[in-house]
């Protein structure tokens, strides 16, 4: 099992950072909107993603491309909210 190839590997990490922004939420310790959440939320799901293509697996491609291109979009809102707040 190990090492992993690079695939593996970033899948794991991906996934493993992504199931840690959910737990977090889910036991209130981060929420929805929180720098803290959408952050892990976008490189959990670029490693998820790359990983996906690197093994060219086009169906989670497009799932954590747009997770990833959402949670990306959410930060970048409340990046502009806040330098004009």
């Amino acid at each position: 099992m190990f090492p992993l190839p690079l695939p593996e590997l970033l899948g794991f990490v991906g996934v493993a950072i992504l199931l840690v922004a959910f737990f977090l939420n889910l036991f209130g310790w981060s929420p929805a909107g929180s720098w803290r959440y959408l952050s892990l939320n976008l490189v959990g799901a670029t490693l998820a993603c790359v990983s996906s293509y690197l093994i060219d697996f086009m169906p989670f491609v497009l799932l954590e491309g747009t997770w990833a291109l959402v949670a990306a979009c959410a930060l970048a809102r409340k990046l502009t909210h806040h330098a004009t707040a």
